[in-house]
Parts: C-alpha cells; sequence; structure tokens
C-alpha cells in the first residue's frame, strides 16, 4: 500500500516538473519569435579622385630587330608627347614588349590548307598612367589622336576612376544605413503598441558602387563601377530586434 502511495506521488511530481519545464519552453518559444527585422539602406554620391589611363602601340617588320628599332621610336616619340602634356617621367610605366610571328594561310580549291607564308613580325608594348590629377589625365586621354598624326600606332584605352578614401566613406554608409534601419524598427514598432528591445543580430548586406544617375543593375556579389568619373555608392544593412 506505502509502495503504490509513493509510485502515485512520484508520477504525480513528474507530471507537474513536466508540465513546468512544457509551459516554459513554450513561453521561451513565442518569446524568441517575438521580434522585428528591418532593412536600412545608405546612399552617397561621390567624385573619383584617382585616375588610370592606358594605351598601346606596335609595329610590324620582317626582321625583328627592325620591329623593335621602330617599336623604340615610337616610345620615344611617346614619351616626348607625354612630356609636353606636363607628365613626369616617373609616371609612364610601360610593359615588357610582346611580339608574335605572323602568317597567312593559303587555301587549296577543297578549302585544304596549301600553306603559310610568313608575314614579319609584330611587337606590341603598353603605356600606363595612375595620377590623382584626374581632369589633366582625363583631357590627355582624349587628345592622344595627336599621337596618330605624329605617325604613332597608337590606341587608347578608356580611363579607369577610382576613390582612395572609399574604406572611409565606407564606415559612414554602415553608420548611416543603420541608423536608418533603426528609425524603420522604432516607427513599426511604435505604429504596433510595442516597444523596442535589445538588438539581436545585424547584418550587412552587399556594397555597390555605380555610375552617379545611370541605369546599372546591382551585382548579387557587389558591383564595382570604374568608368564613371561621377560615382554612388549604396550599402544595406538589416537588424533584428527583440519586441517588449
Amino acid at each position: 500500500m506505502i509502495k503504490n502511495s509513493l509510485n502515485v506521488i512520484i508520477i504525480a511530481v513528474a507530471v507537474v516538473i513536466s508540465s513546468y519545464l512544457f509551459s516554459n519552453a513554450f513561453q521561451n518559444r513565442n518569446k524568441s519569435n517575438d521580434t522585428i527585422s528591418v532593412t536600412g539602406s545608405g546612399k552617397k554620391d561621390f567624385v573619383s579622385d584617382l585616375i588610370v589611363w592606358s594605351g598601346s602601340f606596335s609595329k610590324k617588320n620582317m626582321t625583328l630587330k627592325d620591329a623593335y628599332d621602330a617599336l623604340d621610336a615610337d616610345r620615344e616619340k611617346i614619351k616626348n608627347y607625354l612630356s609636353s602634356k606636363g607628365i613626369a617621367p616617373n609616371e609612364m610605366v610601360f610593359s615588357a614588349v610582346n611580339f608574335n610571328k605572323d602568317f597567312e594561310t593559303t587555301f587549296n580549291e577543297n578549302g585544304t590548307t596549301r600553306q603559310q607564308i610568313f608575314t614579319g613580325f609584330t611587337l606590341t608594348q603598353s603605356v600606363s598612367i595612375q595620377s590623382k590629377e584626374v581632369n589633366k589625365i582625363e583631357e590627355l586621354s582624349r587628345q592622344s589622336s595627336e599621337l596618330i598624326n605624329s605617325g604613332v600606332e597608337f590606341y587608347s584605352n578608356p580611363p579607369e576612376y577610382y576613390y582612395t578614401k572609399l574604406a572611409e566613406l565606407k564606415i559612414k554608409m554602415i553608420a548611416e544605413a543603420t541608423k536608418d534601419a533603426s528609425i524603420r524598427a522604432k516607427s513599426i514598432a511604435e505604429n504596433a503598441d510595442a516597444s523596442l528591445g535589445n538588438l539581436k543580430k545585424s547584418d550587412m548586406g552587399v556594397f555597390q558602387i555605380t555610375g552617379q544617375n545611370s541605369s546599372e543593375d546591382f551585382s548579387y556579389g557587389g558591383s564595382f563601377n570604374t568608368q564613371s568619373k561621377n560615382k554612388t555608392a549604396n550599402i544595406t544593412v538589416r537588424l533584428v530586434y527583440q519586441v517588449n
């Protein structure tokens, strides 16, 4: 009899404890779901403060030595031209010379290869300039066709524009996006007759740099425009708050 009573008491206590633990877990589960998730954004227009411009030139000749001599002559013309535009010698970076052996292929009437005739050596070299005088180099890139008039077979590439204070800009934009998200969260909570609790989680979105006033699409991995001097940076921050 005593043994049966003891078993009943143990079972009753176990039921009470189990009920308490289940109720507490259920309440904590609901409590963890009482959160609000908001996304804030930061946007900043800025002007590039660094420009990189490059171009290439080439010469072709039946002998390698004559091709090198002709390329050397063009290189000197380019150096003199850039110097006349205010570019210091240490700002001109010339690449290694690349050369190819060119052949002309002739075909038989049935379309098979008849023979390959050697037509000469083509030597190519590039020159690049990196400067913080953005407007000056930008204008130079437009005027580089003047080299063609001097007999240089020069091909100009579009300038690339960069910003040297990107790290500082990014920090400011993260703060702006975080503030924007916080304001949104408070507004939503107030409209729902609730109050914000502790910040539970924060995630930073992808940093995007596009041309100013352009129709460029954002990239999943982040876009980084180098073609536009005037740029726009965008960033998003996602915050998750406890709601009381």
